[in-house]
C-alpha cells in the first residue's frame, strides 16, 4: 500500500481550500491541524475507497456512510449552530477570521439503531425538517436551517426562504 505523503497532504489541502473558499466555506485556520484531518480523509480513502471524516468510524459500507463522507450531511447544521463542523475541518468566517474560537461540539450523527430505523420507512410521507428555497436559483434543501451559502449560485443564507 502506498505510504500517504507530505505532498499528497499538500496537495488535497490547497484544492480543498480552494473549493471551500469558492462555495462560501472556509477550512480550519490552523494550517497543521487542518492537514492532519486531511492526512485522515486520504487514509480513510485507501481503507474504504473514499472520504469517510476523519473523526468518525466508518463500517466500510459505502451506503451506511453516505451521510459522514466529507463534506458530511452535518456540516452546515453544525457550521450554522456552532461555527464549525464535528471535526472542524470547516469553520465559519468569524472563526477564520480569529473572532471566536474553536470550541467542541457534540455529535449530532444518530446512533447505529436510529439509522436503521429511518432506512425501514423510506416512504415516511411527512417531512421532519422544513424546505428552505433559494430566492435567487431556485435550490431546495431540506433541514433545520437554510445553509449558510447556497452551493449552487453562492447566495448567503439570508436569501432563503421558507418553501414548507
Amino acid at each position: 500500500m502506498n505510504e500517504i505523503t507530505d505532498e499528497d497532504v499538500q496537495k488535497l489541502y490547497e484544492r480543498l481550500d480552494r473549493e471551500a473558499e469558492e462555495s462560501g466555506y472556509h477550512l480550519n485556520p490552523d494550517g497543521e491541524f487542518t492537514k492532519e484531518l486531511i492526512r485522515g480523509l486520504l487514509t480513510n480513502e485507501k481503507r474504504y475507497g473514499y472520504w469517510v471524516c476523519p473523526c468518525r468510524l466508518g463500517t466500510g459500507t459505502k451506503q451506511e456512510d453516505l451521510d459522514i463522507i466529507c463534506p458530511c450531511d452535518y456540516r452546515d447544521a453544525d457550521l450554522n449552530q456552532y461555527g464549525t463542523c464535528y471535526c472542524a475541518l470547516y469553520v465559519s468566517e468569524d472563526i477564520q477570521k480569529g473572532e471566536n474560537p474553536v470550541t467542541k461540539i457534540p455529535e449530532r450523527r444518530p446512533l447505529p439503531e436510529e439509522r436503521q430505523q429511518y432506512k425501514s420507512k423510506p416512504d415516511v410521507p411527512s417531512l421532519s425538517v422544513p424546505v428552505w428555497r433559494c430566492r435567487v436559483c431556485g435550490y431546495l434543501c431540506a433541514r433545520d436551517e437554510p445553509p449558510l451559502v447556497c452551493p449552487i449560485c453562492k447566495a448567503k443564507k439570508e436569501r432563503f426562504e421558507q418553501f414548507i
